[in-house]
């Protein structure tokens, strides 16, 4: 077991930690990162930072410098992160699912100097481009754009070991732009002693995650659990991460799992939902089982995982996931089951290192049993919002971050998720979550997904409406959203139901988070 507190030196930089140091132990030759047909040891990936590292510094790149990164899941993701923090510089990955205006507002907020693009992106950032204040150059990766630098042709003429910036543990390594607010996204400052604190705290101590461990994430690399479970865990404990930088779909993800045969997988609710519909169906039966044959453990975040998906998945395959909660703002997961030790439904235990408190609208911590707002202490919460003065003082208060999400304990101290506390409808005068109908709905086999926001009825009182996908092979009809109606009724308390369902296609995410502001837009679009 990894010490709780892993005394992470004053001089410390992440990526030398993560890198070099294992050419000092010996793993040299062993396999750092595999990505379809690419591969690379621990030797061979420590050259590629380096020159990546050196071909940053000589373009000038300085120190505490952002560079905005809209790249796959690839190794040249690798290269790029990890060389600009051995710099020194501050590595920005955004997700590659934004549009252009999107992009604009995250050049102009970082203020990046230095955009390294995927060219299958490029489109998306090409028009803003020249409107973007502070922005002086791109380098594409993984493709040629006319008149653009390859990142592949800047890293192979920087030759030559380079030596790591001294920066300190407490200097800032990465941002990630937080959604919590959806009105502007905000950058939250990670500093260097994070990402080892996230691997003792979690991927050691709860996963038993070791050197001879294979990891893949289904969830990307700009987020924080696919970063960490993507990436960072397998380097830090000298493990091989695999990377997929293709769609978290089920046939693709089932194809990386069959070839590179990791031993720990991290991905959304919503997949391990549609890896089943997969698994189930006759002709893929054998091969699901034998693709997962080498995984010890599942990992399960970005929203609660139902119970019903959680012993559906024990059944079929005789493996446990291991739900838990983690935030962008504390870096990953710090409430989760355990191996051994799950109750489905539930987000589980707190992880060691971490303390929390559940807290009413005054701030005053609630009764036991009782559901409270989730303030989490930790060291690896963000140092604060590039920027954000005033959403710095509100979500971090001394010590304690506000993660403004509504939980209860049970008698075990197991956490069950209640909502988002902007999330939650009054029914009838009692607090409802709209994730207790979507477990509900889910758990139903006619159903691959839903969401669930508040409608107002002709009284003007608020009730749940939820948008459903139907499960492959499901028609829409009335019998159907009446029989899902019925099926609420039945498994939870009546007032609860939704009093409306509409079929749709797709439920509006953000990775694994649900846009519940689009579904509200849709709904009120339509009732103009």
């Amino acid at each position: 077991m990894a010490d709780l507190s892993p005394g992470v030196p004053r001089r410390f930089n992440a990526a030398a930690y993560l890198v070099d140091r294992h050419l000092a132990e010996g793993r040299g030759d062993k396999p750092a990162l595999i990505c379809e047909d690419e591969s690379y040891t621990y030797a061979e990936l420590a050259d590629k930072v380096d020159r990546c590292a050196r071909a940053l510094a000589e373009w000038g790149l300085m120190p505490e410098q952002r560079l905005l990164m809209v790249m796959g899941d690839t190794p040249a993701f690798a290269f790029t992160f990890l060389g600009a923090m051995k710099l020194g510089a501050v590595p920005v990955p955004c997700s590659t699912m934004l549009k252009g205006d999107n992009y604009l507002s995250l050049l102009d907020d970082s203020r990046a100097r230095l955009l390294v693009v995927d060219a299958e992106f490029f489109e998306r950032v090409e028009l803003v481009l020249d409107r973007a204040e502070f922005l002086e150059d791109v380098i594409v990766a993984r493709g040629d754009v006319s008149g653009r630098k390859r990142l592949e042709d800047v890293i192979a003429g920087a030759a030559g070991p380079f030596t790591a910036f001294p920066t300190t543990a407490d200097d800032a390594a990465f941002w990630l732009y937080s959604f919590r607010n959806p009105n502007y996204p905000m950058g939250a400052i990670h500093l260097h002693h994070d990402i080892r604190l996230c691997t003792a705290l979690y991927a050691e101590n709860v996963l038993g995650l070791t050197e001879s461990d294979v990891t893949l994430s289904a969830s990307k690399l700009f987020f924080a659990f696919g970063l960490g479970g993507g990436l960072y865990f397998a380097l830090d404990v000298g493990g091989t991460a695999v990377l997929h930088p293709g769609p978290p779909r089920p046939e693709p993800v089932f194809e990386v799992v069959a070839r590179h045969r990791p031993t720990v997988f991290f991905g959304a609710p919503t997949l391990y939902g549609y890896l089943l519909e997969h698994a189930h169906r006759p002709e893929h039966a054998d091969r699901v089982r034998e693709a997962l044959g080498n995984l010890r453990v599942c990992v399960s975040a970005g929203e609660a995982l139902p119970a019903e998906i959680y012993r559906r998945w024990k059944e079929t395959f005789g493996l446990d996931i291991l739900d838990g909660v983690g935030t962008t703002d504390l870096g990953h997961i710090f409430i989760t089951n355990r191996p051994g030790r799950v109750k489905p439904g539930s987000t589980g235990q707190l992880v060691e290192g971490y303390q929390a408190r559940l807290v009413d609208e005054d701030g005053r911590e609630v009764n036991a049993g009782e559901s409270g707002e989730l303030w989490i202490k930790g060291d690896t919460t963000v140092a604060g919002y590039w920027n954000r003065h005033q959403e710095t003082k509100d979500y971090i208060r001394g010590h304690w971050f506000n993660t403004g999400d509504r939980y209860r304990v049970d008698e075990d101290g197991f956490f069950w998720y209640i909502g988002r506390s902007d999330d939650m409808l009054k029914v009838g005068g009692i607090w409802v979550a709209p994730t207790e109908i979507e477990a509900t709905l889910d758990g139903h086999p006619a159903v691959a997904e839903s969401a669930v926001v508040g409608r107002a009825d002709p009284d003007g009182l608020t009730k749940p409406y939820a948008f459903v996908v139907p499960a492959e092979g499901q028609e829409p009809s009335d019998e159907l959203a009446d029989e899902l109606k019925a099926y609420v009724k039945n498994q939870i308390a009546p007032y609860k139901y939704p009093r409306w369902i509409e079929f749709i296609d797709q439920i509006p995410r953000a990775g694994p988070f649900i846009l519940r502001h689009v579904l509200r837009h849709m709904l009120a679009a339509k009732e103009k």
